[in-house]
């Protein structure tokens, strides 16, 4: 037997984080755990996505970038990470590639993505005629 699949399957077994969908040019908040001494804490990192690269959820990863005092920060946070405790969907971005590494070079306002809009249709209920008794 292949060692690969032995693991991958001692994986399947095990529960795949339940994320929001998110793809290149969104922004997204990542809340990690982070061990300092004995203690635990969370902290935010909030950026654009940049690409998201893996086949399986197993070895998924997607690459976040953020402007930090005007440089630009990038991380690269593994899909089904333990020290991860929450993702948040802040803004759906309107991007026609699957990575946008063309952010690295913009700056200021040029390096701004449009948000997707998103119409909500209401449907009016049929209303049953009346009858006169």
């Amino acid at each position: 037997m292949d060692l690969i699949n032995v693991v991958e399957r001692s994986f399947a077994n095990e529960k795949v984080a339940s994320y929001p969908k998110f793809k290149a040019g969104d922004t997204i908040t990542v809340t990690l755990k982070i061990k300092e001494g004995d203690k635990y804490r969370l902290q935010k990192f909030r950026g654009v996505v940049i690409q998201i690269s893996g086949a399986t959820p197993f070895t998924k990863t997607f690459t976040v970038r953020k402007i930090s005092g005007g440089i630009g920060v990038e991380r690269i946070f593994p899909y089904h990470s333990p020290a991860i405790d929450s993702i948040e969907l802040n803004k759906v971005g309107k991007v026609r590639r699957a990575r946008i590494f063309y952010l690295r070079d913009l700056q200021g306002k040029k390096a701004r993505i449009k948000e997707k809009k998103f119409s909500a249709k209401v449907e009016v209920p049929a209303t049953e005629p009346e009858t006169e008794a």
